[in-house]
């Protein structure tokens, strides 16, 4: 099936039981100008502190090569995915969204190329901090067992990005461009989306069940029973025997990195769950929503608060609890902290074993 097919299943016919010409122009009014208004907002703040950010990270990684442990290889999918979102989607989706007015003037390849993008981008996302969940799991509640060796590593990392890559050739392969009439001043506008045809509803439903299972349902468990068993261990499981200084400044590091990681859960499940949810209405009960003149300005809103989880990764994952403090010793605080980590060999042992490098701190002239 092509891409002619799509629109000519849509301007020939229905979408949703809704005649073409009987689709109101949202990009009037109040509410169009105020969603405008918060879209740019988080756009330009995602291509600032997510550009900026993961790429500070991705160079000090590489960089360094006493940083290139799994715990941060995982935190690189995370920012090599959010960066690409932030430096090659995020422009074209405001120049789309807040210049043109949802209207799109790049060509069906770049349409399709942005959309794939910013699925295979969640994706990674989604399965890098599930990674992440139950590397941490294995650490605290298996100590003893071996790390992970480096061929098993490589073979987690290729899986976070294969899987997203190949689930996510639908959503570039049924995307089109569709020309929408009734616009006051312009001939048409052209509409840059992922459209099923309506004689595939059942195939679309079925793909997008798989995909709400395979990559939040199941994830969010998932990692949701990891953290409620890590933080029995660390919170109320006495530790046997004297506790040195050394154990307790262990345990308060372990804390607080699995308090970060839980805080990043909950900001995924915030962020991420209206888009699912409003995904679920719009294509299984849309008569619920398909009407309503701002129901499509709601869309856009809701998947911008999605696409800004990539703003709490990256201050998370790439921020250091202690920033403020360091920030007034040097303008360039990220590489010269990564720096300070690095030349730091004191301590090597218990960093092996350490959480992430988001909640290493440095006190009394020792990584903590």
């Amino acid at each position: 099936m092509d891409n002619s097919s799509n629109s000519s299943s849509t301007e020939s016919g229905y979408d949703y039981e809704i005649p073409v010409d009987e689709i109101p122009d949202t990009t009037r009014g109040w509410a169009f100008f105020a969603a405008t208004v918060v879209i740019a907002v988080v756009l330009v703040t995602i291509m600032v502190v997510c550009g900026v950010g993961n790429c500070v990270f991705i160079v000090s990684l590489a960089r360094y090569k006493q940083l290139r442990k799994l715990s941060q290889l995982l935190v690189a999918n995370l920012a090599v995915s959010d960066a690409a979102v932030a430096l090659v989607c995020c422009p074209f989706l405001l120049d789309y969204y807040v210049v043109k007015k949802l209207s799109w003037d790049h060509g069906l390849l770049l349409c399709a190329s942005t959309n794939y993008l910013r699925t295979v981008s969640l994706y990674v996302s989604t399965n890098a901090l599930l990674a992440i969940a139950v590397d941490r799991y294995r650490v605290i509640l298996h100590p003893l067992r071996s790390r992970m060796k480096q061929r098993t590593a490589c073979y987690v990392v290729l899986s976070v990005w294969i899987v997203p890559v190949f689930i996510s050739i639908p959503s570039a392969y049924m995307t089109s461009e569709t020309k929408y009439p009734h616009v006051e001043g312009e001939a048409h506008k052209t509409f840059c989306a992922q459209i099923w045809p309506v004689d595939q509803q059942v195939l679309y439903r079925s793909y997008f069940l798989l995909i709400f299972a395979l990559e939040f349902v199941g994830p969010v468990t998932v990692m949701a029973v990891c953290y409620t068993w890590i933080s029995k261990e660390l919170w109320f499981k006495d530790v046997p025997g004297f506790q040195t200084d050394q154990i307790r400044k262990r345990l308060q590091r372990r804390r607080r990195t699995v308090v970060v990681l839980i805080l990043v859960l909950v900001a995924y499940v915030l962020c991420w769950a209206p888009y699912y949810g409003f995904a679920l209405l719009r294509d299984f009960y849309p008569t619920l929503i398909s009407r309503g003149r701002n129901s499509l300005v709601a869309f856009y809103i809701i998947e911008c608060i999605a696409m800004s989880n990539g703003i709490i990764n990256t201050l998370c994952f790439v921020s250091v609890r202690n920033y403020s403090k360091h920030l007034k010793r040097a303008a360039n605080f990220p590489l010269t902290l990564v720096t300070f980590v690095a030349t730091k060999s004191a301590d090597e042992g218990e960093a092996r074993t350490s959480s992430l490098r988001v909640t290493e701190e440095v006190e009394g002239g020792r990584q903590r």
